[in-house]
């Protein structure tokens, strides 16, 4: 052998990947035999090399690249690996005969058109020569005894925006080509988009980083949809299959047997991800029988073209990248079996939300295992059912996606998911179907998603159409779910006792808790605790018989309410806390959030302040990553309630303002808690202007003010001071102390010398004013003022 090394010099700066030459470095000193899998134009050969050019010092005969991307068709792997040796051609000597025993580390380039060949004769070298470790390129492993398999993962876009790796390659490259350009605060966002966009593929980026010669940030971002005719400018003296980021994924389907091609194309119908189970139903057709489904899954996911990204209810998860899905979009519109494919999707969705309705049949005890199983899998695989609702639409077949998200009712209802289902809903229902059973159940399931993110009025209109649709139907399930919607939007009884009565009848005893549920939130709404306390034991008793966990934290919930009603906040904790342990480990996150939020208010009212800041931190967190506007008004208001007890008075009317703006009610007496101290330590000008200052503050600047301090900046305009309009006048004060009384509006009358229709105004208006529902409940607060 004659020099150390044949490794070419770096073209340009090498960014990022830091951490992963380091961790590579330390894998050689344990691994004869490492390969660097990943899709094309992931950054195999650029770290391939930069590795061997690290650790080349420590072997004696040097570190040898071989390049087998252009091997011409009379050539041999061992031809090129004796060209790189700097070995003299002699076929009358093996090959590991003339290396010995010196130290050589082999860098295979490109592997997998000849993974075969480069297979065997790594194993050959490895049991022969002990002095050759072999580190090798590939989009699939070469499986040869000893191998470690390093995947390569995409350039990160975590931390810092200015300093994770994508951003900083894709600033780099894009200076090379306009050295004015700078990755400013204006320019930082796009920037951080396209290289999400790009899957954080190195090529990809660079590709795009050359455009900015020619193009803004925005224009690169918008034409990202037609990415292959875009990112075609690579560099002239690169390999062919570098030049366009087309030509990289072409390299890649060309190398794929036939039933690979039709696994990947058919694999594009995936909007997001999918499991094994899904592929199957989907994919199998002509060509790929359902049994070589999974080994041909497995083949494309050793060929770095399929990735296992983590597991979704306890089954791996798999998706595209997103460049090699486009180009397989392409393929499959090629092959003429996208309007199959995507009726096939809809049929899997569809047939998954029908196991869930029979595991949720009466007389069906589920475990709360498989009750869980489906909690995640749907909620790992919205994107596929938000899919299949917009195919559904598309070809004119709304039926089948109705009867699937009726067939997900209680899960989206029970455990607080709605995945973003509401507006494709809307869609639906506005297109003409035939089942008017089936319409009247979506409507009420579109009233019930409406109730969850506290939209009354679309609920109560929900209620009374889906309801008449039903019985016209004689659905009688229909009928009692509409009842239960009807119930919560009216706050009537005799619904809740015509829907029990018909769960009783056909023995559902999950429709029955449902009913109980609602009585009992009712009922806790107009003061009657000991009402509520039974129904709610009552739902804790039914759901734990179905081993029903969202069920049974629902009633934890209830009772930890009624009891800080009544003043009992230790078994309140303990309720909380039992809720919550019943949910860490699935997706309900409305419960989550509830049980998070009363731990939270226990902890205020104990005056443990770091207990409390813990607990409502988490919960209005998960509340503004939920997108639940309601559920962040009420953290809100909590927050400002701690903030005060930490002697924070400005934040806590920020706050307490812009709790009641976002629910768009006026101040209730929580407020005025808040409200009242406050203006004597600070005045009444200026508790004004702050509460306008909060009433303008939308649900992000306010969760910002209330996690980290931010104050909302300083209007160009004076800010008017607004009325907090939460006190009650002299004479409602007067109202409110004779309905502690037990007075009627006609005996209020009677003793104010009003007439009972003034009375009745007043009752009304302290009722808005203290944000309650029953006269019960201003008896209590007058209690409680004395």
């Amino acid at each position: 052998m004659t020099t150390a090394w044949n490794l070419p010099a770096e073209p340009n700066l090498f960014v990022g990947r830091e951490s992963d030459v380091d961790e590579l470095v330390q894998l050689l000193d344990v691994a004869r035999v490492v390969t660097l899998c990943g899709a094309g134009g992931i950054g195999k050969t650029r770290l391939a090399i930069r590795l061997a050019a690290r650790v080349a010092p420590r072997f004696s005969g040097g570190a040898r690249l071989v390049d087998l991307s252009e091997i011409g068709a009379d050539e041999r792997v061992s031809d090129l690996v004796t060209t790189a040796l700097g070995l003299a051609a002699d076929s009358g000597t093996p090959l590991h005969e003339r290396i010995g025993d010196r130290r050589v580390l082999l860098v295979l380039d490109n592997c997998e058109a000849l993974v075969t060949e480069c297979a065997e004769l790594s194993r050959d070298l490895l049991s022969t020569c002990p002095g050759v470790s072999v580190l090798a390129t590939s989009r699939e492993p070469l499986r040869v005894p000893g191998e470690t398999v390093w995947r390569v993962p995409p350039l990160s876009l975590a931390g810092d925006p200015r300093l994770c790796e994508a951003t900083r390659l894709f600033h780099a490259r894009a200076a090379a080509v306009r050295p004015d350009f700078e990755l400013t605060d204006e320019v930082l966002p796009q920037v951080v988009r396209l290289c999400r966009a790009l899957d954080g593929l190195p090529l990809a980026i660079e590709l795009a980083a050359a455009m900015v010669r020619a193009l803004s940030l925005r224009q690169l971002v918008e034409r990202l949809d037609d990415r292959f005719r875009l990112l075609s400018g690579g560099a002239r003296t690169a390999p062919a299959r570098q030049r366009t980021l087309r030509a990289a994924v072409d390299w890649s389907y060309r190398l794929l047997s036939q039933q690979e091609r039709v696994l990947l194309r058919r694999l594009a119908v995936f909007r997001s991800c999918w499991t094994l189970d899904v592929a199957e139903w989907v994919c199998q057709g002509p060509g790929l029988p359902e049994e070589d489904v999974l080994p041909r899954l497995c083949d494309l996911v050793d060929k770095s073209l399929v990735v296992v990204d983590g597991e979704v209810a306890g089954e791996a998860r798999y998706r595209l990248l997103e460049t090699v899905r486009e180009y397989s979009v392409e393929q499959l519109a090629e092959a003429g079996e996208e309007v199959e494919l995507r009726r096939a999707h809809l049929a899997a969705t569809a047939r998954l939300a029908a196991e869930f309705k029979q595991a949720v049949s009466p007389g069906v005890r589920t475990s709360w295992t498989t009750m869980e199983r489906f909690g995640n899998l749907f909620d790992g695989l919205k994107a596929e059912i938000s899919a299949a609702l917009d195919w559904s639409i598309a070809i004119g077949r709304p039926e089948t996606a109705l009867k699937m998200l009726t067939d997900m009712r209680y899960i989206l209802v029970a455990s607080g998911r709605n995945l973003g289902l509401a507006a494709p809903l809307d869609r639906l229902l506005a297109t003409d179907t035939g089942d008017l059973g089936l319409l009247g159940q979506a409507t009420i399931l579109r009233g019930e998603l409406a109730m969850q993110s506290g939209d009354l009025a679309t609920a109560a209109r929900c209620a009374r159409s889906g309801l008449q649709m039903c019985r016209s139907a004689n659905d009688r399930y229909g009928e009692a779910v509409g009842m239960i919607l009807q119930a919560q939007t009216t706050g009537e009884q005799e619904p809740l006792r015509q829907a029990m009565e018909v769960a009783g009848k056909s023995g559902d005893a999950v429709l029955e808790s449902l009913a109980q549920g609602t009585r009992a939130a009712l009922a806790l709404h107009e003061g009657r605790l000991h009402e509520a306390q039974r129904a709610f034991e009552e739902v804790l008793s039914l759901c734990e018989e179905l081993d029903n966990h969202w069920g049974v934290s629902n009633g934890h919930i209830g009772l930890a309410q009624v009891a800080r009603r009544a003043g009992d906040t230790m078994t309140a904790k303990r309720h909380y806390e039992a809720g919550l342990r019943l949910l860490r480990h699935v997706d309900a996150r409305q419960q989550i959030i509830s049980c998070l939020a009363g731990l939270g208010r226990v902890a205020l009212e104990h005056g443990d302040l770091r207990e409390a800041r813990e607990r409502l931190t988490e919960a209005l967190v998960l509340s503004r990553d939920a997108g639940l506007r309601t559920g962040i008004a009420r953290r809100l208001e909590a927050w400002a309630s701690l903030l005060y007890a930490e002697g924070d008075e400005r934040r806590a009317v920020l706050l307490m303002s812009a709790s009641v703006g976002l629910r768009g009610r006026r101040p209730e007496a929580r407020a005025e808690e808040i409200l009242t101290p406050a203006r004597r330590k600070l005045g009444e000008a200026v508790v004004a202007h702050l509460w306008a200052e909060g009433a303008a503050m939308s649900a992000d600047e306010a969760v910002q003010c209330a996690l980290e301090g931010t104050l909302p900046e300083q209007p160009d305009v004076p800010v008017v001071p607004l009325s907090q309009d939460s006190r009650l006048t002299a004479r409602e004060l007067e109202v409110a102390e004779l309905v502690s009384r037990g007075l009627s509006n006609r005996g209020i009358a009677d003793e104010l010398v009003i007439s009972p229709a003034t009375a009745a105004r007043h009752v009304a208006n302290i009722l808005a004013k203290l944000g309650f529902g029953a006269r019960t409940q201003i008896a209590a607060w007058v209690i409680e003022q004395r």
